[in-house]
């Protein structure tokens, strides 16, 4: 099965910005955890309700702070034509939980989660890539040790 058989097509995203209150409130209201941040056409990182909470509220950042300020700049992604099986073990590798979804000339065109992964296809794919993720700390890790 390929990943744009799974994704969600339907994506909000953000530009850097956007205060931290406006992704909040936008993730509130699409039950979602995480906003592709785009400028222009261009993906130019990921903002997640945990980097709201850990890289801006806990440090002292109010709500007008920007997006740009707390995101991950690190733009990961997964092409659309790939193969689920192959984008559950980078998402194990890489310890990350979603993905924002690109074709070939790098548009979005979705986004994957663990959950759509489960969701379409079979549970094996999705636990092996759980089991990867969920290995304490990593390159995405948000302690304080890992920002340092």
């Amino acid at each position: 099965m390929l990943i744009r058989d799974a994704m969600t097509r339907d994506v909000r995203t953000v530009t850097p910005s956007v205060s931290l209150r406006e992704a909040a409130r936008a993730m509130a209201d699409m039950d979602v955890g995480a906003l592709p941040v785009q400028e222009g056409d261009r993906l130019v990182g990921m903002v997640t309700d945990r980097d709201i909470a850990v890289r801006g509220v806990a440090i002292g950042k109010g709500p007008d702070t920007t997006v740009g300020e707390v995101m991950t700049h690190e733009v990961l992604y997964c092409y659309d034509d790939e193969d689920v099986e192959d984008v559950c073990e980078n998402l194990a590798d890489m310890q990350v939980r979603r993905l924002p979804v690109v074709s070939r000339d790098k548009r979005l065109v979705g986004i994957v989660s663990l959950a759509d992964i489960a969701a379409a296809e079979s549970s094996e794919n999705a636990g092996q890539a759980l089991e990867g993720i969920s290995r304490p700390g990593g390159l995405h890790s948000q302690s304080e040790d890992a920002r340092a």
